[in-house]
């Protein structure tokens, strides 16, 4: 079919109300609407529905879209039917669909109504749709999403594999496939699957440049993003997370703090999906909480950032997922929060997994590693790794390396040392046993080796544990290491390793590295150091006070590591007081107002800027042992009964049970209590523990001989005195 760009841009405008074709829409509408198969590659956002869409309504007969999610055929059928009166001209073709419906898709096919029919390849292959089909006059064939048909791309699909298959099956038309991410690899394994060699590449630019790429260590994660997302109020946002579990769970929390935010993942009903979709493109939602079955195809130009709470799988999964930001042409900011224990996840998954897939998921998440690890312009990094040049200086402090760039020292003199104490621990360890070897520390699988690491041992000791962790990822990014995931993660030294170690060269890595294992407690607080010593000072006289008036040991108000973590963090009201370290709601209205006063006091006064200028509210305890222990005693059972009940051992319960009186909460265990003491010893009891100086376990014990109570028994005491008298 030809047509004239006149005739073509009269379409545009008549249609879509647009005045001009954006980057190569145009020519490849007119490749298609030749006759001629192609490939498209553009960027998400890029326009690329456009390119099936429009030929589609001006040719005759019906276009095949293949697609592979409901969601995206239902949004793309919504916005083609807001342009005609009559809903027939798309629809379609899925497991969601009633017998009545399919019976009249079909009956519009045969009338010549439906222009474009959006179907799964698992609908496409049903013999009932082949042989109805087979009957029907198709325009040509569109492949969306096509990189789900190889198997080097992010979001392989083994029913896409026989998309050709079934396309001979029906009847010969053009192809056209499209994906906004495609290595060169990927691309022409889908090229070579479709038999579509000869058509035509069509290739834009991978570059958005009006997004902004940043990875932040992965610290206390959701308060990160909560402060993240405060400051953005009234953008709508979108939160990547790798399980449903966790999407669950963080939209939870975005919710108690007052974010209106909704879940989406497949094990929601469909119904719901819908729902929380709907809410999002009609604003009436302005956080979607999701794992990758959200996004694709979805038609909101005015996504202002996208956060990934864990580090895709793939570069090209990162890619698609960040490029729903900014597609009105706004600046979009895409913030991704990195662990390397969230990849060291991901290697798990790959255990017991064909060889082949393997291989290829190991490349993936290399990649991943190495581009949040990278120092140089993240927008080069992963333009190359789609095969496109670019020139970092064009960046414009579009991503963070940009903004603040890392240092970088030589480092052919660590990776010599790296490789040789690999070698010479005969290649047996994982990667955290060998940072431990290379700094002097031990673990009880290196003590078990240590006869053969003397030569090795500590020969890395002037560096931290961190800088050789950073080490060995930089040396397997640049693969002169690799893991070997059936025995998982043991260190192996590739042949470019050995060629290495032949001949070392110049060899730049980043030094200080950030992206270590990651901790949710205060490191001044590990340390048992508080930050404003004055503060702690301060904090120590009201507790001494407070103890006096109420006769209780200072330790059971307050204990030091609490008041250490309030000189760190400045509680100024009852709910941050409650999540300082080993306080708890009870405590804190208990005992906690005095120390809220004394410290705002403080805080106005020196001028204190606080860690946090909110307060992140927690999901309250769901812990399905905490209830059901306090139900149990209130049942009154006996301790081994509510042990067993939940395959805990004794003194693994009494932990719990410490737990819980100490976060303000009482438990009845009177009817215990009273098989060991009579009312007059208990009363004897507590006045000992009132009058100790740390209200330590120790104490007891020297007190009373193990002849008079045993170790589980003092313990039990000593909870029950918190439980009876402290809360």
């Amino acid at each position: 079919m030809n047509i004239s760009t006149e005739t073509l841009h009269k379409n545009l405008k008549d249609i879509f109300g647009y005045n001009s074709f954006r980057g190569e829409q145009e020519s490849i509408i007119q490749h298609l609407l030749s006759g001629k198969d192609s490939m498209v590659i553009m960027p998400t956002g890029g326009g690329k529905s456009m390119c099936y869409q429009l030929p589609a309504l001006i040719s005759k007969g019906c276009a095949i879209i293949v697609s592979p999610l409901i969601a995206l055929m239902k949004n793309q059928v919504d916005i083609l039917r807001t342009y005609y009166k009559n809903e027939c001209i798309a629809h379609v073709l899925n497991s969601s669909l009633s017998k009545s419906q399919i019976t009249q898709v079909k009956e519009d096919i045969k009338n010549g109504k439906t222009k474009l029919l959006y179907v799964a390849p698992e609908s496409l292959v049903k013999t009932e749709n082949t042989d109805f089909l087979r009957s029907a006059n198709i325009s040509f064939y569109a492949i969306d999403e096509a990189h789900c048909i190889s198997e080097w791309g992010h979001d392989f699909r083994p029913e896409y594999r026989k998309l050709r298959t079934i396309i001979e099956s029906i009847q010969k038309a053009p192809i056209i496939a499209l994906t906004a991410t495609a290595t060169p690899k990927v691309r022409q394994d889908i090229m070579k699957n479709l038999r579509i060699n000869e058509g035509k590449l069509f290739l834009d630019s991978f570059n958005r440049s009006n997004l902004y790429y940043e990875i932040k260590p992965k610290k206390d994660v959701a308060k990160q993003i909560i402060k993240y997302i405060s400051s953005r109020k009234g953008e709508s946002g979108v939160v990547y997370c790798l399980s449903r579990k966790k999407v669950e769970e963080i939209a939870e929390i975005l919710q108690i703090n007052g974010i209106n935010a909704l879940p989406y993942h497949a094990g929601l009903d469909a119904k719901k999906r819908a729902e929380h979709q709907e809410a999002f493109l009609m604003d009436d939602c302005s956080v979607m909480v999701a794992t990758i079955a959200f996004g694709m195809g979805i038609d909101k130009s005015d996504i202002r950032y996208v956060i990934h709470h864990d580090m895709p799988k793939s570069l090209e999964g990162y890619y698609q997922e960040t490029g729903r930001a900014g597609r009105d042409g706004g600046k979009g900011e895409l913030i991704t929060f990195y662990d390397y224990k969230d990849i060291e996840k991901l290697e798990k998954f790959l255990q017991g997994k064909p060889v082949a897939e393997q291989e290829v998921g190991r490349l993936l998440i290399m990649e991943t590693i190495a581009f949040s690890e990278t120092s140089m312009c993240r927008r080069k990094y992963l333009l190359h790794y789609f095969g496109e040049d670019f020139d970092s200086s064009k960046c414009n402090s579009m991503c963070d390396n940009c903004t603040n760039p890392k240092s970088k020292i030589e480092g052919k003199d660590f990776i010599t040392k790296l490789l040789n104490a690999v070698n010479d621990s005969r290649e047996r360890f994982k990667p955290k046993e060998m940072a431990k070897i290379l700094v002097g520390q031990t673990d009880s699988i290196i003590k078990q080796n240590m006869s053969q690491l003397q030569n090795i041992f500590g020969i890395g000791k002037e560096k931290s544990l961190t800088f050789w962790h950073s080490v060995i990822r930089q040396a397997y990014v640049k693969k002169l290491l690799t893991k070997e995931i059936e025995s998982y993660g043991i260190l192996k030294i590739t042949n470019e390793g050995k060629k290495f170690m032949s001949h070392p060269y110049s060899f730049e890595i980043t030094e200080d590295h950030v992206y270590e294992e990651s901790s949710n407690v205060n490191t001044i607080t590990q340390k048992g150091q508080a930050a404003d010593e004055t503060l702690f000072k301060l904090l120590k006289n009201i507790r001494k006070k407070l103890a006096q008036e109420i006769n209780l040991p200072p330790a059971i108000i307050f204990n030091e590591l609490s008041l250490i973590d309030m000189a760190n963090q400045y509680p100024i009201n009852i709910e941050e007081m409650s999540k300082i370290q080993g306080v708890g709601i009870g405590k804190a209205k208990k005992y906690g107002q005095r120390f809220i006063e004394e410290i705002n006091i403080y805080v106005k006064e020196n001028d204190i800027i606080r860690p946090e200028d909110f307060s992140v509210r927690t999901v309250a305890n769901k812990s399905s042992n905490k209830i059901y222990i306090i139900q149990s005693l209130d049942k009154k059972l006996s301790i081994d009964d509510i042990a067993s009940g939940k395959g805990l051992l004794k003194s693994e319960l009494l932990e719990e049970m410490e737990s819980i009186v100490e976060g303000g909460t009482r438990l009845n265990l009177s009817h215990i209590i009273h098989e060991m003491i009579d009312e007059e010893e208990r009363e004897e009891i507590h006045s000992f523990f009132k009058t100790t100086e740390n209200f330590s376990f120790e104490e007891a014990r020297i007190e009373y001989e193990e002849d008079i109570f045993s170790d589980d028994e003092i313990k039990l005491l000593r909870i029950d005195f918190i439980s009876q008298v402290a809360n």
